[in-house]
């Protein structure tokens, strides 16, 4: 899977494109298109065919103009980029959360994630260590942070805390798109790919030889078949809270 790097692209043109700050050209024709007319085309192709498949000509062909006219909205991908990944950062936000408790919220901000990736599995691609300084990326933090009002929580820790959460449902749901990918590449679910393997496999491996590997894996088969993503990260989640509320329970006077 190839990686692209967030903030890859000039720092002044990014922050103008975001925060829709650059002023208004004075000279040509009236713009045909708005930058919210290029990010719309861009999530869209990349949406249906992956990260890969965005390109300015791309782009261009998707909006019916030229590659270079692209290039009066926009001065490449890498800033491009930057403004997709905000845009969709706005679908993780809502005005209130549903539940009053820390934890309850953090299950809330977990499954708004989780869909957000399956709905632009290619928001995995990219690599935001560098993070997009946009509207709705500041806004979507600002918004998760405040699942830590019911408690005292320094910080520095709902900082921590909080990544610790999204860092895991980006894992989690990694299993669940590639599982996907898979099934598009190849023609084959993941519940024929083992009715293929299993017999094979049981022809050559021997228990004794792998005992716990045999026993866990016959116990997990016939629980949940070829595999259970969503069970996976359900029950991930329920553990990494219950580290959260063992440490929150450290900070309790």
């Amino acid at each position: 899977m190839t990686t692209e790097y967030a903030g890859a692209g000039d720092p002044r043109r990014s922050i103008e494109l975001l925060w829709g700050t650059a002023a208004p050209s004075r000279r040509g024709p009236k713009a045909k298109f708005t930058i919210g007319d290029v990010t719309a085309a861009a999530i869209a192709l990349a949406d249906a065919e992956g990260l890969t498949a965005v390109s300015m000509r791309r782009v261009a062909e998707q909006l019916g103009v030229t590659a270079m006219s692209l290039y009066t909205y926009v001065p490449s991908k890498a800033e491009l980029l930057d403004v997709m990944v905000d845009t969709v950062s706005a679908e993780a936000v809502r005005p209130a959360f549903t539940a009053a408790g820390w934890r309850e919220r953090l299950v809330e901000i977990a499954s708004s994630n989780w869909q957000l990736y399956r709905r632009h599995p290619w928001l995995l691609q990219v690599a935001t260590s560098r993070p997009v300084l946009g509207p709705n990326v500041i806004e979507k933090y600002d918004f998760e942070l405040r699942a830590f009002e019911s408690c005292a929580v320094p910080d520095v820790d709902a900082d921590l805390l909080l990544g610790l959460v999204l860092n895991y449902v980006a894992g989690a749901v990694r299993a669940a798109v590639q599982a996907d990918q898979a099934e598009q590449g190849t023609g084959m679910s993941e519940e024929q790919w083992w009715a293929a393997y299993a017999p094979l496999l049981g022809e050559v491996l021997d228990p004794a030889r792998f005992p716990t590997a045999a026993r866990v894996g016959q116990a997990a088969g016939e629980e949940y078949g070829a595999g259970d993503p969503v069970r996976a990260y359900s029950f991930g989640l329920e553990r990494v809270l219950d580290g959260i509320e063992t440490h929150l329970g450290r900070l309790r006077p």
